[in-house]
């Protein structure tokens, strides 16, 4: 059992720690942050309820509707919910890059829960690849998220409003993209390899781009 939960646990901490360890500047406050993931974490068994209901009530026709419908957009609106109601007014939410910590803490507290609940009903040999694509997807949807929402909180007020769907819509567009390729491609992994790259490649950016603006606002502050 501790075999199980230790790698279920392993990944969501591992990429948890990369990212809030490349905030350079002010770290945000470990209560918070455990705060965030645990509230991720406990979106997993009503989500859980409300997908196996859609799956018996034969409400998912198709493998596009059970892939952008079910799951990505269940998935993506209520941890975006969490972040915007419990952290984006917060105090300690005080520089781009925070949005990035808070989007990564929210989505890894859900994929761990799920990763160590998929680990029990299916055994410890699919921790890797696990870690590798669910786990690490979540994670990468949460830079998309945490970004956007850092840019309509310390961006220009009059593209507030499309950052915050921003922050909502591509995690979401791209959690679905993810899912239907799990769902439709019997040699899934020439799809998602590439798709997965990309989703490195644009989180990766995003980060330096939070980076970037988090130093620009320092040094605005110390000059003022």
């Amino acid at each position: 059992m501790w075999a199980i939960i230790s790698a279920g646990i392993a990944p969501g901490l591992a990429l948890l720690s990369y990212f809030y360890l490349r905030d350079e500047y002010e770290t945000e406050p470990l209560s918070l942050v455990l705060r965030m993931f645990l509230y991720g974490a406990f979106l997993v068994f009503p989500l859980m309820f409300i997908q196996h209901v859609l799956k018996i009530e034969h409400m998912l026709p198709n493998p596009f509707v059970e892939a952008f419908l079910s799951t990505s957009l269940l998935e993506e609106f209520f941890k975006w919910f969490i972040f915007y109601y419990a952290i984006y007014d917060h105090r300690e939410f005080n520089e781009p890059y925070d949005g990035i910590v808070y989007g990564v803490s929210v989505s890894l507290g859900f994929a761990t829960l799920e990763n160590i609940l998929y680990l029990f009903a299916n055994g410890v040999e699919f921790a890797v690849t696990r870690a590798l694509l669910p786990v690490s997807s979540h994670a990468l949807f949460g830079v998309i998220m945490g970004f956007y929402l850092g840019k309509a909180k310390f961006g220009l007020p009059k593209k507030q409003r499309n950052y915050v769907w921003f922050s909502f819509l591509l995690p979401f567009l791209f959690h679905g993209i993810y899912d239907y390729i799990l769902l439709t491609q019997e040699r899934w992994i020439y799809y998602m390899l590439p798709f997965m790259i990309f989703l490195w490649w644009l989180a990766l950016r995003k980060v330096k781009l939070a980076k970037g603006m988090t130093i620009e606002i320092a040094r605005s502050s110390s000059q003022a």
